[in-house]
């Protein structure tokens, strides 16, 4: 294979090292690696194979000769740097929501619409493909292999989501909060608008007017482009939960044709990316791959989410409700044995880290849709 030069943009950020990890372990084939940031990390350092690197700032001119150019610096500086990166002739790949619902820039999860990539490499593309939302990701590579056997009709999504999702300030107030409260400490909140430690926060993201929040409202409309399913009726409730790393949700699914819980694992056993897990007892991640510490706190992160599949459990067909003998979700327009009630996926790909919060056991049918 061809090694390729790589530049990170927003390299120091939680994702940014945490891509810098995810080349290291999958031994891609980078010639070398440019590390970018803002004025304010210029100089630091980063190690990567073994080598220590120096951060450089990031520029308009500091693209020249990069092949991949992964950025992950926030929407704002994405639009206005991942354009000089594309015009040096580097393919970019952006993890920010600067590009998502642009219409000739490509919303892509590998494993669900490889294809779609062609739309920013072709003559006269744009050359760059936009990454979705975490909790979009986890959720779209269950959804395309069952709509694919059954016809997928309408989602019901609550998320549970770790404070990595809210970049590195996130992960620091959760562990600093926890300190202090141990010690019996006042604390206050800064980046998040309440007290994350020992709390949970029904809310990210500011509010738009249809009662959905900006982080729903990504889900709803990232999941339709993946899918190719415009008119696809979504539901998304997004909580943030006090655990450092990893996100789980909790999915409603209605099908067209009949899909039961036992062909929706032969399904996903087949599906890439996923993996079924048999049984009540949730995956325990420590066990099965020893603990990693963050440098900067004592809190295990476990095995290391970008070796591994995301985790499906406990799929069964809606509770039979009282004059219903098939079971239907009246949701669904009694949808029957056509409803997978709960895939809850666990483990998200490409969020640092896989501990999943314990005890997430709430049924995205029960909650209020507010689609209809």
């Amino acid at each position: 294979m061809r090694r390729v030069k790589v530049a990170v943009a927003g390299a120091t950020g939680a994702v940014g090292r945490e891509m810098l990890k995810v080349l290291e372990d999958r031994e891609f084939p980078v010639s070398e690696l440019v590390p970018l940031a803002s004025e304010r990390s210029e100089g630091h350092k980063l190690e990567f194979r073994g080598e220590e690197l120096t951060v450089r700032r990031l520029r308009p001119e500091s693209f020249d000769g990069v092949d991949i150019a992964l950025f992950s610096p926030g929407a704002f500086v994405s639009r206005e740097f991942a354009p000089y990166a594309a015009r040096a002739g580097a393919v970019v790949v952006d993890n920010s929501s600067a590009f998502r619902m642009d219409a000739d820039v490509p919303l892509v999860v590998p494993e669900v619409n490889p294809r779609a990539v062609e739309l920013a490499l072709k003559p006269g593309g744009r050359r760059i493909i936009a990454n979705p939302n975490c909790s979009t990701i986890q959720l779209v590579v269950v959804l395309k292999p069952l709509h694919e056997a059954a016809g997928l009709e309408r989602v019901v999504v609550s998320t549970y989501q770790s404070v990595s999702g809210a970049g590195q300030k996130g992960i620091d107030e959760l562990e600093q909060q926890s300190r202090a409260l141990f010690n019996m400490e006042e604390t206050s909140p800064k980046k998040f608008p309440h007290r994350i430690a020992f709390n949970l926060l029904p809310e990210i993201g500011p509010a738009n007017a249809n009662g959905y929040t900006e982080e729903e409202m990504k889900m709803v409309n990232e999941t339709r482009k993946i899918m190719g399913l415009p008119d696809l009726r979504v539901s998304a409730t997004c909580v943030r939960v006090p655990v450092f790393y990893c996100h789980s949700e909790a999915a409603n699914l209605a099908f067209r044709e009949d899909l039961t819980p036992e062909r929706a694992r032969e399904v996903l056993r087949a599906a890439p990316g996923v993996k079924v897990v048999e049984g009540a007892r949730v995956p325990d991640a420590a066990a099965r791959r020893g603990q990693r510490r963050h440098a900067r706190g004592p809190h295990p992160q476990g095995p290391r989410a970008r070796t591994r599949p995301g985790v499906v459990r406990r799929l069964r067909q809606p509770a039979q409700g009282r004059g219903d003998q098939r079971g239907a979700d009246r949701g669904a327009a009694a949808a029957g044995p056509r409803a997978v009630a709960r895939a809850q996926a666990l483990m998200l790909p490409v969020c640092p880290g896989v501990s999943p919060p314990p005890g997430q056991n709430v049924d995205a049918a029960a909650l209020p849709s507010r689609t209809g």
